[in-house]
This record gives structure tokens, C-alpha cells and sequence, in this order.
């Protein structure tokens, strides 16, 4: 792995995406000693659940990468990547759906439900930053991303406007990166750049 490679691990819930983002953290760090690895992490604590399952991933990332350093980036994720990205640091991002749903579903409802906004300018812009950030990246990258579209259609127009948009930036992040990895009951598929 060299300081422009760029990775894009995808796949469905549980099927070891984010386990193939830190093997990758692991193996550059053991490269040199000057090497560094940055996670930035794009999930928000919506409820007590996601408390827990952020909680549970941070105390499981700390035991199998422990240099790894993390930065909590719900929304800027193209100005993170620019700040970050450094020859000698690689940065992972987990995950870039997460990040998308943190831009289409912002508010919460007094009851605690996600209250869709829809796409708009800001969310374009943000995208076109990401993409633009990943291009110009100076150092590795690793995106972690969820593939949702290979089930049935969903039954709302809100949901699936979010599976289309999902697909259409996983399209775009694919095309930036080297290699394209689809990971399945834990056995990564290479499906760019194998």
C-alpha cells in the first residue's frame, strides 16, 4: 500500500467491512515506523442503542488498532479528509452511509424519530466537497460504505429516495478509488483493482 492508494470497502450489515478497514490501518502502521492512521467515524448517538453500539466499536477498534487515532465527524466530511489526509497517514472513513443519512435525515422528532429533509444544494455541495476531497487526497484512504440496494424496493418515497442517492455516491466514491472491495460473510471480493 503506498500514500495514494484508495480503497472503498462495501458490503451489508455484519459483513466484516469494517474489520477489513482496520487490517488495512494495522498493515500500514506496521510499515514504518512514522506512519499514522486517523479514523473518522460519521456516526451520531441518535438513541440508546446507537449509544451502545458506538461505545461497543470504540472499545473493539481500541483493542485490535490501538494507535489508531478517531475523530468524531458527523457532517464535514470533505473538509475532514483535507485536514487529515497526509502521505503518511492513512485515514479511514466509517462509514460514508452514516455520513449521507447525517445529511438527508438531520432532525429528530420530539419523539426521537429521523424526520427526512430530502436532498438539496447544501447536500450537493457537500458530496462534490467529498468527492473532491478524495481526488486530492494526499495520503491512503480507506471509505467503509453500506450496500442497501440489492434487496427489494422500499415502500416509501423517502426511503427510497435515500437508496438511490446511496447508490449514486457509492457510484462516484467507487469511481475514485483503486480498488473496490465487497466484502461477504466476512471474505472480502474484489470487484476494482483486485
Amino acid at each position: 500500500m503506498n500514500s495514494s492508494y484508495k480503497e472503498f470497502v462495501i458490503g451489508g450489515q455484519r459483513s466484516g467491512k469494517s474489520r477489513r478497514a482496520e487490517s488495512l490501518a494495522r498493515l500500514w502502521l506496521d510499515g514504518k515506523p512514522s506512519h499514522r492512521a486517523v479514523l473518522v467515524a460519521t456516526a451520531q448517538p441518535w438513541d440508546e442503542e446507537m449509544r451502545q453500539r458506538i461505545a461497543r466499536h470504540q472499545s473493539d477498534r481500541a483493542g485490535r488498532v490501538p494507535a489508531m487515532q478517531t475523530v468524531e465527524v458527523p457532517l464535514a466530511l470533505g473538509e475532514a479528509l483535507a485536514q487529515w489526509s497526509q502521505p503518511d497517514t492513512l485515514v479511514v472513513v466509517d462509514c460514508l452511509t452514516l455520513w449521507l443519512t447525517n445529511l438527508l435525515m438531520p432532525s429528530m422528532s420530539s419523539a426521537g424519530d429521523v424526520t427526512p429533509t430530502g436532498a438539496d444544494e447544501g447536500d450537493t455541495a457537500a458530496v462534490d466537497s467529498l468527492l473532491a476531497a478524495i481526488s486530492g487526497a494526499p495520503g491512503p484512504l480507506v471509505i467503509v460504505g453500506n450496500e442497501i440496494g440489492l434487496g427489494v424496493i422500499p415502500m416509501g418515497a423517502p426511503v427510497r429516495a435515500f437508496v438511490d442517492a446511496l447508490g449514486r455516491l457509492n457510484q462516484a466514491v467507487a469511481g475514485q478509488c483503486d480498488r473496490v472491495c465487497l466484502m461477504v460473510a466476512g471474505q472480502p471480493l474484489f470487484v476494482k483493482g483486485a
